[in-house]
């Protein structure tokens, strides 16, 4: 009887992992997989910054793997002082890009205002576009969130944590995995 209850636990053990590994790796794989082919399949172009006084900043977009964010170097406006900046950042960070790029954040994203405590926290609020448009999953949700905290606290010293805020009210969490009850520091771990 012993022998049939241990196969018995085993095998409910090895169904709970492979229902693990479909629900935390195989779905969300899958579906960044197709969100990216969607999102190649209509590029939108990357329009040129405004004339004028320009500085390099590092913008975050996924990854080939789609399982992390990438860094690259771009050209845009030049904002006076650290909130300003901030904006422009921004800004240039949720603007549609052409292939091969892919943005973490959802297409019609728009920036509503940004704000910068003493304490070096900045509060970023954008459009419900970030919420009603995300695909949803912990890994997407994740590159989501790190693609703004990290554009901000990579390329602003001054800024120290990021809090995101949906149509000017704080949110629990975008697609319902990840806290932003509170301000984020600088995560580089999604950064490949």
């Amino acid at each position: 009887m012993t022998e049939r209850r241990a196969l018995t636990i085993g095998g409910v053990a090895l169904l709970g992992i492979v229902i693990g590994w479909v629900l935390f790796v195989g779905v969300p794989r899958w579906y960044t997989a197709r969100a990216t082919r969607t999102v190649a399949a209509s590029p939108a172009p990357i329009a040129p910054p405004p004339p004028g006084r320009k500085i390099k900043a590092h913008l975050y977009y996924v990854a080939d793997d789609g399982l992390r964010l990438t860094s690259v170097e771009r050209d845009i406006a030049y904002g006076e002082g650290t909130l300003a900046q901030a904006r422009e950042i921004v800004a240039a960070q949720i603007a549609p890009v052409a292939e091969p790029l892919v943005s973490a954040v959802p297409t019609g994203t728009r920036l509503r205002a940004l704000f910068v405590s003493e304490r070096g926290e900045a509060f970023v609020d954008l459009s419900r576009e970030i919420v009603a448009a995300h695909p949803g999953g912990t890994v997407d949700e994740l590159l989501t969130i790190y693609t703004i905290v990290n554009t901000l606290t990579v390329n602003l010293p001054a800024i120290t944590s990021v809090q995101v805020l949906v149509d000017g009210k704080e949110v629990d969490t975008l697609a319902g995995h990840i806290d932003l009850r509170r301000p984020l520091a600088k995560n580089l771990t999604w950064v490949q």
